[in-house]
């Protein structure tokens, strides 16, 4: 690791500006070229030095005991990574290639918890299905003994939300095509690039239902296999996938505080995740959302110390399932938490504040509103937040919850693909969004009253 940030006020430092950077005016409250040492010192040293992080991993336990050494190192107190169990696949030899007419081989890779195949693989007949849903609908008899194929292209959107109903294909479609008695399943992307990389994620099974092999081919390669099929082929797929289940092993929650000058009160929670798909170096899912929740809170406290209690969870093994973020929810359960927020959309500008409390803390809302208003921030009051994926905790307490809206536009070409590296976060961007979350932090670790709205007792 390296020696620890001295100098915690860093937004014009040191390295060299990107061309996006350079756009950095007076209307975001930043210099151009401005650059967050403390996030910049997180995001680069992770990504580096330990590099991709799948949960259940020597690498992911790693990443664990890097981030521990960090985060005391840069001053935060109570320390700890907090234990928890969760069922733990990891990925095998993958490979794939049309066999007859238009032979060629394709490029894809295994969907977690895929089943896997023979040592030396299965071919079988392709069937396309152009949504989950036809496949839903279909005859077994269409699928049985064969290799569905869901098309379903995502598009890209500025707010990201394509991923809920486009994610379907991969979150669904394998145990659909499982329980028709398919030989396999091969989806295209959930993603929205040209690249030829294609996007992992975490697939379920139904109960009583075994896992199949399943997989996601890249954009270009489900381009081809669609337009073979549309000249009338009768397409053959020879696969293979040897992904290992090796049961329940052990994760952990990453957790760090800075105290408050009053410990009895909820404190602010700042989440992302630490764990990362194995393909690229989670750079941008989640090691950015982290660099931006540790550094904020830092910032937050160059003031002086502040009222609330600032507390980062760095959440495990999200990928393959929100267990850290359910095992955080579960062993504090008795804890009242004041208000969440987390960082799990890669470094794009923010662009819009939300909060489940607008309409019964306006005058919180608009303190908030104020705060990041110079940053370019919109506030949406007509908006509910509902929190990332890492605030279960918030929704199962019934807290308060603040969405901070990254631009997403280019999220989905790199998210969960080896295009996941360093090189693809923008050092202004990402000054930006520590920033935006350095002002409310500021804000709510301050505020003496109850976040959504109702009185609270305060010790004199």
């Amino acid at each position: 690791m390296k020696k620890p940030i001295l100098a915690l006020a860093a937004l014009s430092l040191a390295i060299p500006a990107t061309a996006a950077a350079q756009r950095y005016d007076h209307r975001y409250g930043l210099e151009p070229g401005a650059h967050d040492e403390v996030a910049w010192d997180f995001l680069e040293g992770i990504t580096t030095e330990i590099g991709p992080r799948l949960a259940g991993t020597e690498a992911e336990a790693r990443g664990r005991a890097w981030a521990m050494e960090w985060l005391i190192e840069h001053g935060f107190v109570n320390v700890a990574d907090e234990p928890f169990m969760h069922n733990t696949w990891v990925r095998g030899e993958e490979r794939a290639r049309l066999i007859g007419a238009g032979a060629q081989p394709l490029v894809l890779t295994a969907l977690g918890y895929s089943g896997a195949t023979p040592a030396d693989g299965i071919t079988a007949e392709i069937v396309q299905f152009a949504t989950v849903n036809d496949l839903r609908e279909a005859d077994p008899a269409e699928v049985a003994g064969k290799i569905v194929y869901i098309g379903n292209p995502m598009q890209a959107t500025q707010d990201g939300s394509h991923y809920g109903m486009f994610g379907s294909p991969r979150r669904q479609g394998p145990g659909i095509a499982a329980r028709k008695g398919a030989a396999g399943i091969i989806i295209r992307s959930i993603g929205t690039d040209n690249d030829r990389l294609p996007h992992t994620g975490a697939t379920s099974w139904p109960d009583g239902v075994d896992p199949i092999p399943a997989a996601a081919l890249s954009n270009p390669d489900a381009d081809n296999v669609e337009r073979l099929l549309e000249r009338g082929e009768t397409l053959t797929l020879e696969m293979v996938l040897t992904p290992q289940f090796l049961g329940m092993t052990q994760s952990g929650n990453v957790v760090g505080e800075i105290v408050g000058r009053d410990p009895s009160l909820p404190p602010v929670l700042l989440a992302c995740h630490l764990d990362s798909w194995d393909n690229g170096t989670g750079a941008i899912d989640d090691a950015s959302g982290c660099a931006i929740a540790a550094s904020a809170a830092l910032h937050a406290a160059e003031d002086g110390q502040p009222l609330r209690t600032i507390r980062v969870l760095f959440a495990g093994a999200e990928e393959t399932g929100l267990w850290g973020s359910r095992a955080y929810s579960e062993a504090h359960a008795d804890e009242e938490i004041g208000v969440g927020l987390e960082s799990d959309f890669g470094a794009g500008l923010i662009w819009r504040l939300e909060t489940n409390f607008t309409q019964s803390n306006p005058a919180l809302f608009q303190q908030l509103a104020d705060a990041v208003i110079p940053y370019g921030v919109l506030p949406a009051p007509q908006i509910t937040a509902t929190g990332g994926a890492d605030l279960n905790i918030m929704r199962d307490q019934g807290g308060a919850i603040i969405d901070l809206q990254q631009d997403g536009s280019r999220y989905f070409d790199l998210h969960h693909t080896a295009n996941d590296t360093l090189d693809k976060v923008d050092p202004g961007e990402l000054a930006q969004n520590v920033a935006v979350w350095t002002a409310v932090t500021r804000v709510l670790a301050n505020h003496r009253g109850s976040f959504l709205g109702a009185p609270i007792m305060l010790e004199n």
